[in-house]
């Protein structure tokens, strides 16, 4: 059985939806970002960078293996599995391509957006709308290759959709809408309504403590 240390985010996200496409067991670990609980010498043990997520896999081949960055675990999974990632070719290629434009551009400018508009100590203009701009038009990239393909690295549903998903599912946060992109809608709305993606909802929601 997996650990993953998560809380619900856009980037924990990714993992348990990961897991349950992928059918296996974990167990999910609150580490609430609200509180600063991933700043705790225990968890930094895990990450030093101290960002959720995390995957523990005890079972490894070389024993207890501990992995962060979240399109790394998503790699790891896939490869472990032989499931949502092709294994040669232009069809990987284009997995690997949107891996990358998430981790380098859709995904950077959606949290620095939402930073800039909710958590900055006084009103950064030129930030917010350098940020609020880039996120919106990350997303406008995606809806364009959306346009031709079923999903985004072809017809295929991979672990590039599901890195994608993760910031898509918290756009409010960042401030990005989708009205003018029907694409993104359709994907959206195909992923969202997967079972695998609707229980992994269920297990992180119930990571936010009640009010």
């Amino acid at each position: 059985m997996f650990d993953v240390y998560a809380f619900a985010t856009p980037n924990s996200i990714k993992v348990p939806i990961a897991l349950e496409e992928l059918g296996l067991d974990y167990a999910l670990h609150r580490v609430n970002v609200r509180q600063g609980e991933q700043k705790a010498p225990v968890f930094v043990a895990l990450n030093a960078n101290a960002k959720v997520p995390v995957l523990v896999d005890p079972d490894a081949a070389d024993g207890r293996f501990v992995l962060t960055e979240s399109a790394a675990i998503l790699v790891y999974l896939a490869e472990k599995t032989g499931r949502l990632l092709p294994t040669s070719g232009e069809a990987r290629a284009r997995v690997f391509e949107q891996l990358f434009f998430h981790a380098s551009a859709l995904g950077p400018a959606f949290g620095q957006s939402g930073f800039f508009q909710r958590f900055a100590a006084e009103p950064q203009p030129i930030a917010i709308e350098r940020f609020s701009s880039e996120a919106s038009r990350t997303a406008a990239v995606l809806d364009g290759v959306l346009a031709t393909r079923r999903f985004v690295a072809g017809d295929a549903f991979t672990i590039a959709d599901i890195a994608h998903f993760g910031w898509l599912w918290r756009r409010e946060f960042a401030g990005v809408g989708l009205d003018d992109m029907p694409n993104i809608v359709r994907w959206y709305a195909e992923i969202e309504a997967r079972p695998a993606v609707q229980r992994a909802f269920d297990r992180v929601n119930a990571l936010v403590p009640s009010a």
